[in-house]
């Protein structure tokens, strides 16, 4: 299993986003005074110049539904944009449960029902995109990410996964777009640091981050894959629930991918799928 990274200055450690670095992007990017913000939200441009330092404690659920009013006002934010800028402000769950925590919650019933899925793909991961537990099919799918724990890990470090993933670039895209956001979701930033500087020494990484993409989940399901001992092509139509129960509900992830041939019909593949497991755990929604 080949690795490669580079050396970077502590200068160039890349760092989790902000709401205030957030703020200040959209600002900027809307030629907005802060002078103008402040008015729309009814606050002093001191104030605003203090949140956008990181000088200030999180901003109040009304300052910041009048900070994003006006800014898609000016021009339209995405869903996932405002999403985003409403996480980073805290005003999500406030839990950042570990990896071991998280594992832990994993139960021998809910191990038992990732083997009733067979033969298809399932497993049980966080929402860092740390693999908490899996089926055989996922392990063999997805070659070494077991082994590297972290998908974004295994992304950018592990050659494997390039020869994996027919479409490394728009899944790798996706996937560090997605951090950003689950970043947003997650109180405090002490995990996300220690991955940005780990995966900072990867100019890939680094130049995906720099786009400043933000997502909340996959446009389309379907995933396209090579079995990397057959060289066959194959697709994973991927479906992707929270877990309720627990002491972390909505931490926990439950992955199913159902595979079918490239290309078949996608519907076609589900009716097979669906036909030959016995559904999702009850502890999971959609």
């Amino acid at each position: 299993m080949s690795r490669k990274s580079t050396e970077v200055s502590p200068g160039d450690l890349l760092r989790p986003p902000t709401f205030g670095g957030l703020l200040r992007r959209f600002r900027d990017d809307r030629r907005v005074s802060r002078e103008k913000l402040a008015f729309a939200a009814g606050v002093s441009s001191s104030y605003i110049t203090h949140l956008e330092g990181g000088d200030r404690a999180h901003p109040t659920k009304v300052v910041v539904e009048a900070l994003i009013g006006y800014l898609h006002r000016v021009a339209p934010l995405s869903e996932a944009e405002r999403r985003h800028l409403f996480d980073l402000a805290g005003l999500s769950e406030a839990s950042a449960p570990t990896v071991a925590e998280l594992r832990a919650e994993i139960t021998e019933d809910m191990r038992n029902g990732l083997v009733v899925h067979e033969p298809n793909a399932a497993g049980y991961l966080d929402t860092r995109w740390n693999v908490l537990s899996c089926n055989g099919p996922y392990a063999a799918i997805f070659p070494g990410l077991v082994e590297d724990v972290n998908i974004l890990r295994w992304f950018f470090g592990n050659e494997l996964s390039r020869r994996v993933m027919v479409e490394w670039e728009r899944e790798a895209a996706l996937t560090v777009d997605w951090l950003r956001g689950l970043i947003g979701q997650s109180a405090g930033s002490d995990w996300s640091t220690e991955l940005l500087d780990e995966l900072g020494r990867y100019p890939e990484f680094r130049r995906m981050w720099a786009a400043g993409g933000t997502a909340y989940g996959r446009e389309s399901p379907q995933m396209r894959l090579r079995d990397i001992e057959t060289g066959e092509h194959f697709s994973l139509d991927v479906q992707l629930f929270r877990v309720d129960s627990g002491s972390h509900p909505g931490r926990i992830q439950f992955f199913l991918g159902i595979r079918t041939p490239y290309p078949a019909s996608r519907g076609a593949g589900l009716r097979a799928a669906v036909n030959g497991s016995r559904g999702a755990p009850s502890a999971v929604k959609p």
